[in-house]
């Protein structure tokens, strides 16, 4: 008995598992971080007054929660209905055609080392136990890990904006006027920094290599924003 306990729980030691989650919740801190920060510097850097850097991060934290939570409830739905009409389609052709599907997934299991023999006793095995399962996962590369999940992911990626968001919007708040475009970027790249950290610990990667790209792309978006606010030089005194 524990020992099928071990065999049930050995991927508690991986990373795969936390992949779906963990790209909707980076993604959405990250442009929560980015987004609101970018926004208030382009409009700290074209006005005297604190009242329109507030309004603009504010929207722009809100409506940028909301598309991030749709946007990637619609994009992970389509992919669940692609999943969907490949398993009906799958389905289908056991039923019309068995006796063809049985040596697809003898030649899946032959082209992965298997000796053809053992690669077609392993396929009638597997199709006598759960023929639809066995062909789903090893012929289609469906599984319960890497399945998409729309509402999950639609939270993780909402939530998380508005918790990256709300970071940016608090300086806005409390920091002196003078020089927020600085503040911003600075305190942005900050938050960057740990999300990068945490995001690359959670995922068993590299914490220098993932920091490093973060607050690279970061200062990038943050610096051409700023830009555009000095360009316009647009005074909302």
């Amino acid at each position: 008995m524990a020992e099928n306990n071990e065999l049930d729980d050995y991927l508690d030691n991986h990373y795969i598992h936390r992949s779906n989650w963990l790209r909707a919740a980076v993604l959405g801190a990250n442009d929560g971080i980015l987004s609101t920060a970018s926004i208030a510097i382009g409009v700290a850097a074209a006005s005297d007054i604190r009242e329109p850097v507030i309004l603009a991060t504010l929207a722009g934290l809100v409506a940028g929660a909301l598309s991030m939570a749709a946007g990637e409830y619609v994009s992970v739905s389509s992919q669940t209905d692609v999943e969907k009409a490949d398993i009906k389609r799958e389905l289908e052709e056991l039923i019309e055609t068995p006796e063809l599907e049985l040596k697809r997934l003898a030649q899946i299991y032959e082209d992965r080392g298997l000796k053809k023999g053992t690669a077609l006793s392993v396929a009638k095995e597997l199709t006598a136990h759960d023929a639809l399962g066995a062909h789903v996962r090893d012929e289609l590369g469906i599984n319960e890990i890497s399945a998409a999940n729309p509402l999950q992911a639609a939270l993780a990626s909402g939530g998380a904006f508005t918790i990256g968001g709300v970071l940016p919007f608090l300086v806005t708040l409390f920091l002196p006027l003078k020089g927020m475009e600085y503040y911003l970027y600075g305190f942005a790249i900050f938050f960057l920094v740990i999300l990068g950290a945490m995001a690359a610990k959670a995922g068993g990667s590299s914490i220098l290599k993932a920091i490093g790209r973060i607050t690279f792309w970061g200062t990038v978006a943050m610096g051409l924003t700023a830009l555009v606010g000095h360009f316009f030089g647009v005074n909302m005194a």
